[in-house]
This record gives C-alpha cells, sequence and structure tokens, in this order.
C-alpha cells in the first residue's frame, strides 16, 4: 500500500484522487469466497434414500379409452360417429360418471377449425373429465 504525503504542485490544495476504491470490491469477493468455502462440503454429503423393494402390483381394472375425432369439415365424432355439441355434452356427462373414469383422446385434424377443438376440451373439464389426452400432434409440427 501506498500513502499520498503531499501535492506535487506545491500549492496548499490537495489534488482531486481519480482511482477507484476497491475495499468493498475485495469486501464482497472475500464474503463470497468465505460463503463457498463453507456450502463445498454440504452439497458434497449424499442423501440415503431407502426405495421400495419388489415389483408394484399390478393395475387390475383398466380404464375404458374414449375416441375423439375432429375432421377436416370440424365434425367431431363420439367412437366414430359424428355427434352434435349437444349430444357430446350428454354423452360425456354420462362417462364422468363412471368409476374409474375413462381416459379421453381427443384427435383434431390440421385442418379443423381451432374453435372446435378449444370447445371440445372445455367441455370436458367443464363437465369434470380429468384423464384427456391430445393424439396425433405431430401432425402439427412443420
Amino acid at each position: 500500500m501506498s500513502m499520498n504525503v503531499g501535492n506535487s504542485s506545491g500549492s496548499g490544495e490537495p489534488e482531486v484522487m481519480m482511482d477507484i476504491n476497491t475495499t468493498p470490491l475485495i469486501d464482497v469477493m472475500l464474503v463470497l469466497l468465505v460463503m463457498l468455502i463453507i456450502t463445498i462440503p454440504i452439497q458434497l454429503h449424499s442423501v440415503t434414500l431407502e426405495m421400495p423393494v419388489g415389483t408394484p402390483p399390478a393395475n387390475a381394472i383398466k380404464p375404458e379409452k374414449i375416441q375423439i375425432d375432429i375432421d377436416g369439415n370440424s365434425t367431431v365424432y363420439w367412437q366414430g360417429l359424428p355427434v352434435s355439441a349437444g349430444e357430446l355434452d350428454e354423452k360425456m356427462t354420462a362417462v364422468a360418471q363412471l368409476n374409474p373414469q375413462p381416459e379421453v383422446h381427443v384427435r383434431p385434424n390440421k385442418t379443423s377449425q381451432y374453435a372446435v377443438f378449444a370447445n371440445v376440451l372445455s367441455s370436458t373439464r367443464r363437465i369434470g373429465l380429468n384423464k384427456i389426452a391430445v393424439i396425433g400432434a405431430e401432425q402439427f409440427v412443420k
């Protein structure tokens, strides 16, 4: 370290110091270094987990699969048969009461209207069907 004893110009006024004060920067660096040194041993400890041994029990009851298709003309099909919006709601309401609840597979066509697809999805959620899957999404990838 050095010390400024006086100015070289000989006048009585001190010179303006143009250097940056690095003391706070060094303090922050040292604090971060200490934190790093403290936390490294904590990260190296392993966590032991006791996992279950054996095979899980097989699900004896397979849920039914309901296929809802939407073709290029935005016609909705329930299990291969064309249905109107009212009939679709009635069928979904009846299916929602089943236990276990069936899986609903919605397969839209690339050229169908999005509003029809969104209406089918919102109807399934409104009625209470929770197991919904959109099938055939690879056709939308360019």
